[in-house]
């Protein structure tokens, strides 16, 4: 009877120490999703995996979801997961202002790590930790706009190029761009198209040497 009692608890000790690695082996996730009718884009759900794997899905909410993948450095990385901290991991985190303003689109945040999951709503907020962490978002949600934009018009409109880059050099310049490295690769297939308008190559590759220089 001893013998099958030590057994049945090495058994359950055994359970809760596989549950324990296999949770810790999960990839914690933070997602950032924003749904606005009537703006564009309406829908836009951003998820940065702590091990790397990041995904988005930029769309109207009429239009079919369509996630990507999509590379981002470490040091951001790390500071996303740094904000989210600072705010709990969003675990009974309070963010909106709770005041009548003008609707600027319901904004979730969320943290998940196998079964611990905790997110927060809101239309607006004043914390500082969550505005950070919203900038970064929305930055990375314009960053990827562009990039899909200027690879758009690299294939069905090319005489549209340079006003797309004129877009992006303005966004670039307020800096509202997380990471502009990440752009490098397609302002360089503009500025070495020679069927291209000059000028769109041009601005192509002032840009280009801009973002290098700013490194």
């Amino acid at each position: 009877m001893k013998k099958t009692l030590r057994g049945a608890l090495l058994l359950f000790v055994s359970c809760l120490f596989a549950a324990a690695c296999f949770a810790a082996d999960q990839d914690a996730v933070i997602t950032y999703r924003k749904v606005f009718k009537g703006s564009v884009p309406e829908f836009t759900e951003i998820k940065v995996g702590q091990s790397g794997k990041c995904t988005f899905n930029i769309r109207q909410l009429s239009e079919d979801a369509d996630v990507q993948s999509f590379e981002m450095g470490d040091a951001l990385r790390t500071k996303v997961f740094a904000l989210a901290a600072e705010l709990n991991n969003f675990r009974d985190a309070d963010l909106d202002v709770h005041r009548k303003i003008a609707n600027l689109g319901q904004k979730t945040f969320r943290y998940e790590k196998g079964a611990d999951a905790h997110e927060t709503a809101f239309n607006y907020t004043t914390n500082p930790a969550a505005n950070q962490l919203y900038q970064i978002f929305e930055g990375l949600t314009r960053q990827q706009e562009h990039a899909i934009v200027l690879q758009r018009r690299l294939r069905y409109d090319r005489l549209g190029l340079n006003e797309a880059l004129i877009d992006f050099e303005s966004d670039y310049d307020r800096k509202l761009i997380p990471e502009p490295e990440r752009m490098l690769p397609v302002l360089e297939q503009i500025a070495n198209d020679n069927k291209i308008v000059d000028i769109a190559r041009e601005r192509a590759r002032s840009i280009a040497a801009r973002i290098r220089g700013a490194k």
